[in-house]
């Protein structure tokens, strides 16, 4: 029998708030396969952050633990790289040198110069940044700095690739083509990886499993929907496949029916403004291309999470 590659055991953390404690998780198990694509999704405050910060090593759990590859994860560590919503490249560093920066930490001892420079090189390749080597963060657009951001953490081999809403940030046609650009980069590297999303269509098109957070405090794991979509995954062919539709219907059931706090007010516009974090739920969801065309989702479904990307 094959180990659990990355195992998250009865997980719970508390914090101090004004002398009075606060319980963030409780018990939160999962278990993931080398290779697999987990999203975490939930609303605003239910502790997905909180959870990649425990994988991280950047929290420690009050109870409960992870082990990764069978060794117990305390501490930061290399075998763990997270790409944040925020790039954070270091500004004063060129494309090439804040890569670099990760690259030298992790293999000054194991490579040559020459072969770091071509890693590098190599990795800058994969997100198609090789044209940029030598341009600051400031002189690129802001998808360019999470390509650079997403390539820095490939480089450094990580066991684990954690992803805090990578691309939350970025509008509906350059979250496309990142999101284009990561399938394609997980399937030939076969990256383990584990992504925060608010964004019901992107939890459906890239994930193997799509982990829903039940709402705070003392938030757990609600319910884990398996995604059986074929790979590769063509977003315009799926906007017409039934069984895309099911599976996002069958998130917005668990996030706006099962733990939906309060009745969502509806303004005069027809959007709905979820009162748990204040997220809008856009009536008419849409699957935006990598070429800027857009497909309509079947009519008839729920709202979505109001993000217009898959």
């Amino acid at each position: 029998m094959s180990m659990t590659y990355l195992d998250i055991t009865g997980v719970g953390i508390e914090f101090d708030t004004n002398g009075s404690k606060f319980r963030a998780l409780q018990n939160v198990n999962l278990k993931m396969d080398k290779g697999e694509f987990i999203s975490l999704i939930g609303h605003s405050g239910c502790g997905k952050s909180t959870v990649l910060n425990i994988v991280a090593g950047l929290y420690q759990a009050t109870e409960g633990g992870v082990v990764l590859e069978g060794r117990e994860v305390t501490e930061p560590g290399p075998d763990r790289a997270v790409v944040f919503q925020n790039h954070s490249l270091m500004p004063w560093l060129s494309v090439y040198e804040n890569v670099a920066l990760a690259v030298n930490q992790v293999f000054r001892r194991s490579k040559t110069r020459a072969e770091r420079r071509d890693w590098v090189e190599h990795n800058l390749r994969l997100v198609n940044m090789e044209h940029a080597l030598d341009k600051l963060p400031g002189e690129i657009s802001g998808g360019m700095k999470q390509r650079v951001g997403i390539a820095r953490c490939l480089a450094m081999q990580p066991r684990v690739l954690l992803m805090d809403e990578p691309f939350g940030a970025l509008d509906a046609l350059t979250r496309a083509q990142l999101q284009d650009s990561l399938m394609k980069i997980q399937a030939e590297l076969g990256n383990t990886v584990m992504m925060i999303t608010h964004d019901v269509d992107e939890a459906v098109l890239l994930s193997d499993r799509i982990v829903m957070m039940s709402n705070g405090p003392a938030a757990t794991i609600g319910e884990i929907l398996p995604v059986t979509l074929e790979r590769p995954r063509d977003r315009l062919a799926l906007a017409e496949d039934p069984r895309f539709v099911h599976l996002r219907q069958q998130v917005l059931e668990f996030l706006y029916a099962k733990q939906a706090p309060a009745q969502p007010a509806r303004d005069s516009t027809g959007v709905c403004e979820s009162l748990a974090g204040g997220e809008k739920l856009d009536s008419a969801p849409r699957l935006v291309s990598a070429t800027g065309n857009e497909a309509p989702v079947k009519a008839g479904e729920p709202g979505d999470s109001g993000s217009e990307a898959a």
